[in-house]
């Protein structure tokens, strides 16, 4: 168990996210940001009792925000605006993404430029430590004015209405369980709905922990990768340190480099090292870093946006220390829409790549003698012809879902909110996108490793051959057909769980990157 993780406002992380959301590490509230938060909403109060117009404290919403609201209905305003708002539709997300949501849109309030009273982020938290999370629908927002419905849905949970659910449990009345848990719910203050409700957490969430996963698919491509050019009597020479220097691509540079360690000091390599009449091998194996160098890139790019955008303050109003509270537009998810369909791009083209690989291994046209199919006994056995048409069939929706959402834009709110990023439907893509990705490298691993067998007695290279093992631990050879959906739902989950992007890191971490310009 990670230890506590303590939110400021200015400091959570990606890796903070995936503690609280994933392994479920406890949270609590920095005490400089409980100071922070009373004394900024002491500045709300002083505005309520001078009875100033501002926008979401005694003014209606949106298009509304021209209609005045008397003191008496201030609460009601708050509690209603929450109400209201929560109309969303589809699946629920997933618990590790609703604890993110709830995570991130508990260190904004924390930042203290909503307005807020500490108690009300205290239960937030609390709900997080106490492991209870509400049904938070993944339809139903545009990305700008915030992430209206989603985080609606959330703040419902903190009124004690709607529902919780508790360790895959089904969904109960979020007021018995706060009961259960000994939490009481809060009666909303002025602005408090608003605050809530206004932010790109919902949208921001997902894509912190896509994010993560897409680091970890990076990492395990060249493995996957370096498996599969051994697999297929590849040459490394494409790697060599001269050819991508001359380049210049930051990431291409690092990718020949993992390349050039990932195959060092093979058998199988210096098996075909002499007289072999190839020139060189085909695009899907020599290129592989001129395509995953922009793909590290990319990630780079849009780790910066998210990582930003964790600690960012996306409220409206906003609440400054020297009593103004001014109206803008920091709810607007253009910026994380943007990243996750780039990374949705850069995702689908490895997933793509990758599935050319399979395809090679597979077809005895291109496979360099390996049995068709990669089948012991070709013809009564099929192997993994089949595992290539899934590869083929996911890597096919990934190019579809790689279409950028963030382009979009249809007017809501009367016309009010005019131009809308659709962030929330890019970082839903992305998800998908890191799902199928996942299963088409470990499609790619299955068919690599099997391809190995092949080879033998010839080994690879050291971090090859940990790959073998890891893979076989989980899956024994394919020596006559069998339902191929368990071995692939396997490996991915290996994958999932960081078993094969580790064989990466820990060269990383060493002194074993080869540095060496001739192969």
């Amino acid at each position: 168990m990670t230890s506590q993780i303590v939110i400021d406002g200015e400091s959570l992380d990606l890796r903070d996210v995936v503690a609280v959301a994933r392994e479920r590490a406890s949270v609590g509230l920095h005490d400089s940001a409980r100071e922070r938060l009373a004394r900024v909403r002491r500045i709300v109060d002083d505005i309520v009792a001078r009875n100033e117009p501002v926008y979401g404290v005694n003014t209606g919403f949106g298009k509304l925000s021209d209609i005045a609201i008397p003191p008496g209905r201030l609460a009601e305003l708050q509690t209603n605006l929450v109400r209201s708002h929560a109309a969303g539709v589809g699946a629920p997300l997933p618990e590790d993404e609703a604890r993110a949501v709830m995570l991130l849109r508990a260190n904004v309030l924390a930042k203290g430029r909503s307005g807020i009273r500490p108690e009300v982020v205290d239960l937030l938290l609390a709900l997080l430590n106490a492991g209870l999370y509400p049904p938070i629908p993944e339809q139903g927002s545009v990305g700008a004015s915030g992430d209206l419905a989603p985080l609606a849905h959330l703040a419902l949970a903190l009124l004690g209405e709607g529902m919780l659910l508790r360790d895959g449990e089904a969904p109960q009345s979020a007021k018995a369980l706060l009961a259960a848990a000994g939490l009481a719910s809060v009666e909303l203050g002025p602005k408090e709905g608003l605050a809530l409700i206004n932010g790109t957490q919902a949208h921001t969430g997902i894509a912190a922990l896509a994010l993560w996963d897409a680091r970890g698919l990076w990492a395990t491509s060249h493995v996957s990768g370096a498996a599969t050019l051994e697999a297929l009597l590849g040459t490394p020479v494409a790697f060599d340190a001269r050819i991508h220097e001359v380049r210049g691509q930051p990431g291409q540079m690092w990718s020949a480099t993992l390349f050039r360690s990932l195959t060092a000091e093979s058998a199988i390599r210096e098996s075909h090292r002499i007289n072999d009449p190839r020139v060189q091998d085909a695009y899907a194996l020599r290129c592989m870093p001129q395509v995953m160098g922009p793909v590290h890139d990319a990630l780079e790019f849009a780790e910066g946006v998210v990582a930003r955008e964790l600690n960012a303050a996306t409220d409206n109003p906003l609440v400054f220390d020297d009593g103004v509270m001014l109206s803008g537009g920091n709810f607007h998810g253009q910026a994380v829409g943007m990243a996750c369909d780039f990374v949705a791009i850069a995702l689908t083209n490895l997933g793509t790549m990758a599935e050319r690989r399979i395809d090679r291994l597979v077809n005895p046209d291109l496979n360099q003698g390996l049995p068709p199919f990669l089948a012991r006994d070709a013809g009564v056995h099929s192997g993994y012809m089949i595992a290539q048409v899934t590869a083929a069939a996911l890597a096919s929706e990934c190019k579809v879902l790689s279409h950028p959402a963030s382009v979009d834009s249809i007017p809501t709110d009367g016309g009010k909110e005019d131009y809308v990023p659709m962030a929330m439907s890019a970082a839903v893509k992305l998800r998908r996108i890191v799902h199928n990705v996942r299963h088409i490298l470990a499609i790619e691993l299955l068919c690599a490793i099997q391809g190995l067998e092949f080879r033998r007695p010839l080994t690879s290279s050291a971090p090859v051959e940990r790959a073998y093992a890891l893979l076989r631990g989980a899956v024994p050879s394919m020596d006559r057909d069998r339902v191929v959906s368990t071995d692939i739902a396997a490996v991915a989950t290996q994958i999932a769980r960081g078993a094969y992007e580790h064989i990466v890191w820990d060269l990383r971490d060493t002194s074993t990157l080869s540095a060496a310009t001739s192969l």
